[in-house]
């Protein structure tokens, strides 16, 4: 029998933005991850996802930290390593679209301070929400990859796939990942779905998924040897349940195979050791709940991602109606299929759970609509796969005209407006950018930044009169 041509499976570790999100609400702070850089940046990753997602908005809101001074700090640290982050295409990492002005520059930022891949995606695959980011990542030199939110029904055909990693490739993306965001897919659908993209595309194909449902280490191993390039994985102490399958166990399973990462498990160990303790402190505290770290069927059943199961659970307690959580969930496949069909990962996720919610507490569905709902199927967010129920359309919008262009088109320019509004806060050009997405967080954040820097203040010059009396 031929011996199998060698194909070292490449690694991008999450464990410094994913897997801490996924686990412990994204609260992982800057000095807690510096001390380690310096082994994490000898491992030969590919990449380090370590800024976008939730940790912009959780570091100015909960930890009082700026972002841009994290990435810089990481930046410093990690002389060898691809430094990676993600990136929600037209809405960046808030919740609302913004105009083209805004995402050019927030790339160009990005990219300025230390970020040299950008991972951007769509949550409803929509690619005209995408190209704005990826033309400015190609302008500033950038790596700009594409991430299709994988997600089930009837639209989502192999061929659906294939037909939008073409564009995404024509586009000028230079890689692709399959974003599996609620852990839905499985082994052998990884071996149709990696195969089929692998003749439609000629870029890397990287697969991120989540444990959520249990199959992800499997569905790590059939996509590799079907073609896939990279997998993102996270540090033991901060993997498997809600957060991506454990980077020790996978380079452990390719070791010895035409797939072997060539990683050094010795070097492994003693980074894995050093977030051991902090895994435990988060289980101690309660910041990290043992529910996010089990197996959950459910996922498959209403394809409903970790995080949003979480929400749900969160938005019922609150509402006292625990009970109805079976019905909620329930509900979920319903209205997302009211919807069109969307992949459900933030904010499409949060927009179909909470409208769940609602049709089931009320006791009647779409008596009570979210505004977010409204703006979803007024086209707001862009096009979903299917068409939106007309009736339910109706009944939620009225006699809105649903807009049917490209939602930026609609957007004017923003920044010089951003700019004159905080101009008294600015200490930094990215402050705008901070301010453009969280308009009162960012605030906040200005205002304690700078009562941080008068305490400072206050407290040299109380030294300097120690020392030299007046």
């Amino acid at each position: 029998m031929a011996e199998k041509k060698k194909r070292p499976i490449k690694i991008t570790e999450t464990v410094l933005r994913d897997a801490h999100q996924s686990l412990i609400a994204t609260r992982m702070t800057t000095e807690q991850m510096l001390p380690i850089i310096d082994k994490m940046d000898k491992v030969g990753y590919h990449a380090v996802e370590c800024w976008g997602g939730a940790t912009f908005d959780a570091s100015l809101r909960f930890l009082k930290e700026d972002p841009w001074e994290r990435l810089r700090k990481l930046r410093d640290g990690f002389k060898n390593t691809k430094l990676q982050m993600l990136f929600r295409g037209q809405n960046i990492l808030g919740y609302n679209h913004y105009a083209d002005d805004v995402v050019e520059y927030f790339v160009q930022k990005s990219l300025a301070n230390g970020i040299d891949i950008i991972r951007i995606f769509d949550c409803l695959n929509d690619i005209r929400n995408l190209e704005t980011a990826v033309k400015a990542a190609n302008k500033e030199n950038g790596h700009a990859q594409i991430a299709l939110s994988y997600t089930l029904g009837d639209a989502y055909t192999l061929k659906y796939w294939k037909d939008i990693a073409k564009k995404i490739e024509d586009m000028g993306a230079k890689s692709l990942c399959i974003k599996d965001m609620a852990g839905l897919l499985t082994p052998y659908k990884a071996t149709e779905l990696v195969e089929a993209l692998k003749e439609a595309v000629d870029i890397p194909i990287d697969l991120h998924t989540h444990y959520t449902s249990g199959v992800a280490a499997m569905t790590y191993m059939k996509a590799v040897e079907s073609g896939c390039d990279i997998i993102d994985t996270a540090m033991s102490p901060f993997a498997l349940g809600t957060s991506q399958p454990a980077t020790e166990v996978m380079v452990e399973t390719f070791k010895g195979t035409p797939y072997d990462t060539g990683l050094d498990q010795n070097l492994l160990s003693e980074i894995a050791e050093y977030f051991r303790p902090l895994r435990e402190e988060a289980l101690e505290s309660g910041l990290m709940n043992t529910k996010v770290l089990g197996v959950n069927i459910n996922t498959l059943r209403y394809q409903v991602p970790g995080g949003m199961l979480s929400n749900l659970v969160s938005q019922l307690k609150e509402m006292g109606q625990e009970d109805k959580y079976e019905q909620v969930l329930e509900e979920v496949p319903r209205v997302r299929k009211d919807f069109g069909e969307p992949p459900l990962v933030t904010p499409s996720s949060q927009i179909v759970g909470t409208q769940a919610v609602l049709n089931v507490v009320s006791g009647e569905r779409y008596k009570m609509v979210t505004k977010e709902s409204k703006k979803l199927l007024s086209g707001e967010f862009g096009q979903t796969v299917k068409p939106f129920d007309p009736e339910v359309q109706k009944k939620c919008i009225g006699d809105v005209q649903p807009i049917t262009c490209r939602p930026a088109d609609k957007i004017e320019p923003q920044l010089a407006k951003l700019e004159s509004e905080m101009s008294q806060w600015k200490e930094q050009d990215e402050d705008v950018l901070s301010y453009a997405l969280f308009p009162q967080v960012a605030l906040d954040f200005f205002k304690y930044r700078e009562a941080q820097k008068t305490k400072v203040d206050a407290t040299l010059a109380d030294k300097e009169n120690q020392i030299y009396p007046v």
